[in-house]
């Protein structure tokens, strides 16, 4: 069978105070000290902006300026033994890269965590009629005022049965919710109305693919923040008087995964959703969480991350861009308190970009970048997904089938594995999805694409 190539590719008051009835005037209060200068901002050779960490550490941007380093190799025991079968794999070496993630790096999820329990508030017509949205609605723990997640789960009318679904966690929750981007270029006379696209998902071109489309907000599983412990679902699962999770239990990203997970269980009930083939989408910050609820849940068929980054699909020993020192100091909330034990020693840590790209496998990945976003690293995850594919390979699948890194807006990956680095900022773009789509519909094969799916009165995003 021909293997298909992919073809689509951020002043003092000075003076005397006079006191009435005194017969002196109080001493002169000591003019405030000149505020110091705020120093200008750091600034490498090519005038990128850098930052320094707590820590002391300073962004690289430079190849040549990196140490070298030898990154863990996902079919190699913690105590040196090999990985020589897929037995071994899924039995042995999966469970303990798992397991150190669980305790040092993400955080498991506590036995306390919250019942779950759904509601479907409506299913109404949309897009001028040619689409469906259904409002489901996920209630976390016993009290009426607990986290509420609202779910919009949208599918075209024209096509019948179950479909294949896009899962897309997002910052802002139901695109059709946010107000429209402002067009692209002027539109000429009886042109059609130009594609616009934002990480709150491409609803339209979604369902024209023939996939369903389902989009929730990830600050309604948990709020985002690192004094946001005792709300959503974390604070449910505290003890009396606790206030923050143990050290090896849950930071945000894994409660984040966790409520993924039970939207699943919820999904398995709806006989509109092909649930064998469900692809989950996040971008940045989520797209650490769609990798690590990929390792944790094998019932996501397919896993798209858009620049993840550190401590995401990044390789954290190439010290270029933020940094394992970043991400601790500045967003350890997001992780298990265990991570805090690793600042300046990235090399100790059970984590690697392309061991945690390895979870997902033997599973179709896909991984992209933008040349606008160095601190994210899209070389860096470039190369984890190198250095991933072994284990692809010894599951019978293909790797990525490169070891260069593609020129811009040129997409790899010619089975399972893809990735691609577009020319431009920290976003998914549309070239980003056009892949997706391609990568998506080989894999999960949708039935044939209904007709488009589009209503005049409101712009395509």
């Amino acid at each position: 069978m021909t293997t298909p190539a992919l073809l689509l590719r951020r002043a003092a008051v000075g003076g005397a105070l006079i006191f009435a009835g005194l017969a002196h005037a109080q001493a002169p209060a000591p003019a405030a000290a000149p505020a110091a200068p705020t120093p200008p901002p750091l600034k490498d050779a090519d005038g990128r902006t850098l930052r320094r960490a707590p820590t002391g550490h300073i962004t690289n941007y430079y190849e040549g300026k990196l140490v070298p380093y030898t990154l863990p190799d996902p079919l190699v025991f913690a105590d040196g033994r090999p990985v020589r079968d897929a037995d071994t794999w899924f039995k042995q070496r999966r469970p303990e890269i798992l397991k150190g993630y669980e305790t040092e790096i993400y955080g498991r999820v506590p036995a306390t965590a919250p019942a779950v329990h759904y509601e479907v508030i409506d299913e109404v017509e949309v897009l001028d009629g040619t689409a469906l949205r259904k409002h489901i609605t996920m209630h976390f723990g016993d009290k009426p005022d607990g986290p509420t997640v609202h779910v919009m789960l949208y599918r075209p009318v024209t096509v019948k049965g179950p479909l294949p679904l896009v899962l897309h966690i997002t910052f802002g929750g139901d695109p059709a919710l946010q107000p429209a981007p402002a067009p692209v270029a002027p539109v000429a006379p009886g042109a059609p109305p130009p594609r616009r696209f934002n990480d709150m998902g491409p609803v339209v071109d979604v369902l024209s693919h023939g996939f369903s489309y389902a989009v929730l907000r990830y600050s309604e599983i948990q709020p985002d923040n690192k004094d946001g412990y005792t709300g959503g679902v974390i604070g449910l699962a505290l003890a009396p008087g606790q206030t923050k999770p143990a050290p090896d239990e849950w930071g945000t990203i894994a409660a984040w995964s966790w409520g993924l997970s039970r939207l699943m269980d919820y999904l398995e009930t709806d006989s509109t959703v092909d649930v064998r083939n469900v692809a989950l989408v996040g971008h940045s910050r989520l797209g650490k969480t769609v990798l690590w609820a990929g390792a944790t849940d094998p019932r996501f068929a397919l896993i798209y991350s858009s620049q993840s980054g550190e401590m995401g699909a990044a390789l954290s020993r190439r010290d270029f861009g933020e940094t394992v020192d970043d991400m601790a100091t500045n967003y350890g909330y997001q992780f298990a308190g265990n991570l805090q034990k690793y600042i300046g020693h990235w090399n100790d840590m059970p984590h690697e970009g392309n061991l945690l790209l390895a979870l997902s496998a033997p599973r179709p990945v896909m991984v992209s970048g933008g040349s606008g976003d160095q601190w994210s690293d899209p070389h860096g995850m470039f190369l984890a997904m190198v250095a991933a594919g072994p284990v692809w390979r010894l599951l019978g699948q293909q790797d990525l089938g490169t070891t260069e890194m593609p020129a811009l807006d040129q997409p790899v990956g010619k089975g399972v594995m893809a990735f691609v680095n577009h020319n431009g900022p920290h976003v998914i773009s549309p070239l980003d999805w056009d892949i997706f789509f391609a990568f998506a519909a080989w894999h999960l094969q949708p039935k044939m694409p209904p007709p488009a799916v589009h209503s005049p009165a409101e712009p395509r995003i």
